[in-house]
């Protein structure tokens, strides 16, 4: 055979023999699925927070609206400007009202001059409605010793009727007297009553020419300012809403409004501490607690609550949440943007894993699951061991677990978890100390099986890996 027969056989034989290792070697790994994996942290310290974004808004603040029509003449603050309680904001023309007052003030001088005079003609009365009962009681007994000397005949009738008419006559004039100090009495009281009629419009009057002067109800500072000298203001009537002129908002409490989600409302706890963040003032944490909850779900899209709605909408709800702030920088303004990451839970000392190591199986592919690692172990030992059996359709009943990692297989192992923090959730049973279980990737994680062969490979994936997965 010559020598070049000899090289061809040989690196045919070199090709077949090669071909038979990949094949070997393919068939080996048909199935398995890459994944990475981590050992499950011992005691660790564990927060659950609940992140949600919204704007600074003061605890106290008030909107000044017109009081009275009118123009504005001046405006004595400016956006900003810190200003206390019954300090002066804003002038409004007063001419009509300031000569209503003065009209209205010399209507009560005149009607109290009117009241002095009743009085005295009313004391004057009462003084000769004194004199003529004084008189009254002269004649009266005058008339009554008549009587007597009539009947003894020691005087003349003409006598005693003289004495008897001057007695009837007094008896007239004190009742005269009587009625005219009832009469100056009720011209008194008339008197008196149009005095305080003419006071209570002096009041109103002069309350209206107080509100032409806006002074400040609170401490605080000029938040907003919308409106300029020479604007023509005009109260509110019934349902419809004066002019707005300015906000005033006290930021000695200063609190930050945020959305949280519908989902995470359960969690938010009156008391709960919170760190806010304000976008205006980076790098710096404020803290603060939730000091106030909604009641009502306030819909993403609108703002309006679920109640002030009559269509039924599926649409992402948000439940508002007050956080006080509790050493607010002075330099806040209200309408800041904020976000607040409310602690509400917290644990040391827990078992955790990495949140995306969670998966869901159905309880029947677990239930396959076990019966073909049964039959594959050729004994009665089931490898894995079944979830406990619950009512339902088992294609429908899901439950979550893990993949921990033993003998090159990954065991699918229902677990009960805790708390949940930003990036690990607290496992309370299912789990120990040193397992090692499947975090990745989540490609691998979405497919695995349980039961699946395995191979753990924890190097850091490349990008067109990273692309791909």
């Amino acid at each position: 055979m010559k020598t070049w027969h000899k090289a061809a056989i040989g690196v045919g034989a070199a090709v077949v023999l090669g071909v038979i290792v990949v094949v070997s070697v393919n068939q080996a790994n048909k199935g398995v699925v890459t994944v990475q994996t981590a050992k499950v942290a011992a005691q660790e310290d564990l927060v659950s927070l609940v992140t949600a974004s919204g704007e600074v808004k003061p605890t106290t603040y008030t909107n000044v609206t017109a009081q009275g029509f009118g123009r504005i003449t001046e405006i004595l603050v400016k956006e900003g400007d810190h200003v206390k309680k019954g300090d002066k904001l804003l002038l409004q023309e007063n001419v009509q009202a300031s000569a209503d007052v003065q009209a209205q003030g010399a209507a009560v001088n005149s009607a109290e001059s009117g009241v002095e005079a009743a009085e005295a003609s009313y004391r004057q009365a009462q003084s000769d409605l004194i004199s003529q009962q004084a008189n009254l009681e002269k004649n009266k007994l005058d008339f009554d010793r008549g009587q007597g000397l009539y009947k003894d005949g020691l005087i003349p009738k003409q006598d005693f009727d003289q004495r008897k008419s001057a007695y009837d006559a007094q008896v007239a004039t004190v009742e005269s007297a009587k009625a005219r100090v009832q009469s100056l009495k009720a011209t008194l009281e008339q008197m008196r009553s149009q005095v305080n009629q003419g006071r209570a419009v002096l009041v109103h009057t002069q309350d209206i020419l107080h509100k032409t002067t806006y002074t400040s109800p609170i401490n605080g500072i000029v938040s907003y300012l919308p409106e300029r000298v020479g604007d023509y203001v005009v109260p509110g009537i019934q349902n419809s809403n004066g002019s707005f002129l300015m906000t005033l908002s006290d930021m000695s409490v200063v609190t930050a409004e945020v959305k949280v989600d519908e989902t995470d409302i359960v969690n938010v706890k009156m008391g709960q501490e919170a760190d806010v963040t304000i976008d205006a003032v980076p790098g710096k944490i404020f803290k603060g607690k939730v000091t106030e909850i909604g009641s009502q779900a306030v819909l993403r899209s609108s703002g309006l609550t679920t109640t002030q709605t009559t269509t039924s909408t599926q649409e992402a709800k948000d439940f508002k949440v007050v956080v006080t702030l509790a050493n607010p920088p002075e330099n806040l303004r209200p309408g800041l943007s904020a976000t607040a990451k409310i602690k509400t839970a917290e644990k040391k000392n827990v078992v955790a894993i990495p949140i995306q190591a969670l998966a869901v199986r159905t309880r029947k592919d677990l239930e396959e699951a076990a019966k073909t690692a049964k039959n594959q172990s050729g004994s009665g030992v089931t490898l894995a061991a079944p979830p406990p059996p619950a009512p339902g359709d088992p294609k429908k009943d899901e439950v979550q677990g893990v993949f921990v990692v033993n003998a090159k297989k990954a065991i699918f192992r229902p677990v009960e978890t805790g708390i949940a923090g930003v990036t690990d959730i607290e496992i309370t049973k299912g789990l120990q100390p040193g397992d090692e279980i499947v975090v990745g990737s989540y490609k691998a994680l979405r497919t695995l099986k349980p039961e699946s062969p395995v191979k753990v490979d924890n190097s850091a994936p490349k990008k067109q890996d990273d692309q791909q997965s």
